[in-house]
């Protein structure tokens, strides 16, 4: 019997059903070649147009002098478009609220744009805040000035892009949201750990005295902050009312996205500090801690540990590490002239 001309029903739907695995298959490897391709292609374009802007500015000698970031910005957005700028505490309105910084060896981290205020959040100690930037082409950034920026208006080779630290995505608030992906950066040495000082690999922030937190603002944050009890002995009275600085160093340091340092994290320290028998200055001041000569202990730090249902506080004075109830200053008196809180993140 002769086969009739054609295909049967029975072959088309084999051959629709393996071009659709198929499709399957490469359509989705299409696609993200095809993004990853226009990401590239416009963080290309995006950052030879900033290099030639900041160029610019250094041939008319306007690219270095500027105190703050935001004084920067003002003259940048002469030679480049900018739609919008956002201070440092509303970023959320130029940015997405949150990244995924990952890629290149790195565990992916989900950092909170919210928090990378400062430079010092890019790794870098310029000491200048953040500007959030929103750019005519759809590109959305986070800028840092750098104070130290060097500008020489006859020579020519001077592009600027030494003067400043960026994140930007070139996908503006659309997803993926994903460094090495849409978002970029330029000069951001580390993202959202603001690094004072690296000790034993971990990353710690400044020193800082803690604001005052009274023991009904400690209680309605008690199990937020991850402590048993907040202080109401009368050592913690101040002024008519029970005070809590211990909570307060924890409080501050969650904020910043990190934890108030442990008592094992501190006996470490002290070592370090104390490796020559003497109290080692000029680290401890490199580290930012202020020197508060003739006291046995010239500073005293808070340390996160909470071990019992009376709120026993730690915290290191010298070489010396001991348990306390005292949440109160005691500015002056021998022996504890400063306490601190510092944050490790």
């Amino acid at each position: 019997m002769n086969r009739p001309n054609g295909f049967s029903l029975v072959e088309v739907l084999i051959s629709l059903g393996i071009i659709g695995i198929i499709a399957t298959l490469v359509i989705p490897n299409l696609l993200a070649n095809y993004k990853q391709k226009a990401w590239d292609s416009s963080a290309n374009v995006f950052e030879k147009k900033l290099s030639e802007a900041t160029k610019q500015m250094n041939a008319e000698g306007i690219l270095a002098g500027y105190s703050t970031t935001q004084d920067f910005v003002n003259n940048l957005s002469k030679y480049i478009k900018i739609t919008k700028i956002c201070k440092s505490d509303e970023l959320n309105k130029c940015f997405t609220k949150t990244i995924k910084y990952g890629g290149q060896g790195e565990s992916d981290e989900n950092i909170d744009i919210e928090l990378i205020t400062t430079s010092e959040n890019f790794g870098q100690k310029w000491n200048t805040e953040t500007i959030g930037l929103q750019f005519s082409n759809g590109i959305n950034g986070i800028i840092a000035y750098n104070k130290g920026c060097i500008q020489d208006p006859y020579n020519n080779q001077i592009s600027g892009i030494n003067c400043i630290a960026i994140l930007y995505d070139t996908n503006g608030f659309k997803h993926p949201n994903d460094k090495g992906k849409d978002v970029r950066q330029i000069n951001i040495n580390r993202l959202g750990k603001a690094c004072n000082f690296i000790f034993e690999d971990k990353c710690y922030g400044a020193p800082f005295i803690p604001e005052i937190l009274t023991y009904d603002e400690c209680e309605k944050i008690r199990e937020q902050l991850g402590i048993k009890r907040c202080c109401y002995y009368y050592s913690c009275e101040i002024g008519g009312q029970y005070v809590d600085y211990w909570a307060s160093a924890i409080n501050e340091c969650q904020k910043q996205g990190g934890n108030l340092i442990l008592q094992d994290e501190l006996r470490a320290m002290a070592k370090t500090l104390y490796a020559g028998g003497d109290l080692n200055k000029n680290l401890a001041s490199e580290w930012g801690f202020k020197i508060h000569e003739g006291d046995d202990s010239p500073f005293t730090i808070w340390a996160g540990d909470d071990y019992s249902g009376d709120s026993i506080h730690l915290a290191a004075g010298g070489t010396e590490f001991y348990q306390t109830h005292y949440t109160s200053f005691y500015q002056g008196s021998r022996g504890i002239s400063y306490w601190y809180g510092l944050c490790r993140f």
